[in-house]
């Protein structure tokens, strides 16, 4: 996959309700969300954009029909607007400057502003991480390449609630949608921009 000169790192729904365990649709992904907190600082110094979704239903959403999906995935009802479960994990580096894309669906991209967005910053490649691997991640790479984003996903900064199910979705993304590689190899192509003078 080809690597631009002006990437973006978009950080699929690592809020609390996916990286703890307490909730039922959680898991404990410590490591993930240390990892990503990692590249979001070494993507604000090479200058790119960090945009961050998170799913988050009207009660209306979650407790009527309206949402097929969470027929299939009664958990994620837990996800309503202004709830603990919706709130991006406390450990990732937020900043004011980065835009926050709320989403009904799996994929980051699907009636979202998120390709819009990333046109409008003059983007070429997308950094993506988050949870869950075999899910939204999953479903974000593919729209994303759809889009015409080369995708890059480090490995260390996705997450799910079975090794199974991760593993197994990140060879779907490595073989057909993107570039599975080491958060190391991500760190140096962010260190590598940074130190260019064309970004």
């Amino acid at each position: 996959m080809r690597r631009g000169s002006r990437p973006a790192l978009v950080v699929v729904d690592l809020t609390r309700g996916f990286t703890e365990d307490r909730f039922a649709c959680g898991a404990d992904l410590t490591d993930v969300v240390e990892a990503t907190a990692t590249l979001v600082r070494a993507a604000r110094a090479a200058g790119a954009p960090v945009l961050y979704t998170a799913i988050a239903y009207t009660p209306a959403e979650a407790e009527g029909r309206t949402v097929t999906w969470l027929d299939k995935a009664p958990g994620l009802r837990v996800l309503t607007e202004g709830s603990e479960a919706v709130a991006l994990d406390p450990r990732l580096p937020r900043a004011p400057e980065d835009v926050l894309v709320v989403k009904k669906g799996a994929s980051a991209f699907f009636g979202t502003s998120l390709a819009a967005n990333l046109v409008a910053l003059g983007r070429d490649t997308v950094l993506l991480c988050g949870a869950t691997t075999s899910g939204c991640l999953r479903a974000s790479a593919v729209d994303a390449v759809q889009s015409g984003f080369p995708v890059l996903v480090p490995r260390e900064c996705a997450g799910d609630r079975a090794q199974g199910p991760h593993e197994a979705a990140l060879f779907d993304i490595d073989a057909k949608y993107g570039d599975v590689i080491g958060l190391s190899d991500a760190l140096a192509y962010l260190s590598r921009l940074s130190e260019s003078p064309a970004t």
